[in-house]
């Protein structure tokens, strides 16, 4: 079993910043795809990023690229979601998620992954 807990969400302001962390409890951390998804209200969940069991390949969402910067560092087991420029309809509730297997793949499905967080609420004012 493997858990994740997400922390870092709170109110940000409209051109602010804010870093999410995702600590993993799993030794084999380096075998899981890594992602980010959200969830606005009445919103269906949303692919954000992913990152690849290395860390050498990552993935984003349209609405996001350029914005957001996904990363991890595997000594940590943590996954990390760097967000820029935030805008107030990148308010919803976050949440990491872990796919086990380093092959490519749909990360972008969350049906595929097989762990998630409890989430992480960000607001972003306008």
């Amino acid at each position: 079993q493997v858990q994740l807990v997400e922390s870092g969400g709170r109110l940000v302001l409209h051109g602010g910043s804010l870093r999410l962390s995702c600590a993993a409890s799993v030794r084999t951390f380096s075998s899981y795809v890594m992602g980010w998804f959200r969830q606005a209200p009445g919103k269906e969940r949303e692919f954000v990023a992913g990152i690849s069991c290395s860390g050498g390949t990552t993935y984003y969402a349209d609405s996001v690229k350029g914005r957001f910067a996904i990363s991890r560092d595997n000594a940590k087991t943590t996954v990390y979601l760097q967000m820029n420029s935030q805008k107030p309809e990148d308010t919803a509730v976050y949440y990491c998620a872990a796919l086990y297997g380093c092959a490519a793949g749909s990360w972008t499905t969350p049906k595929v992954y097989d762990y998630w967080g409890q989430g992480t609420q960000v607001a972003v004012s306008s």
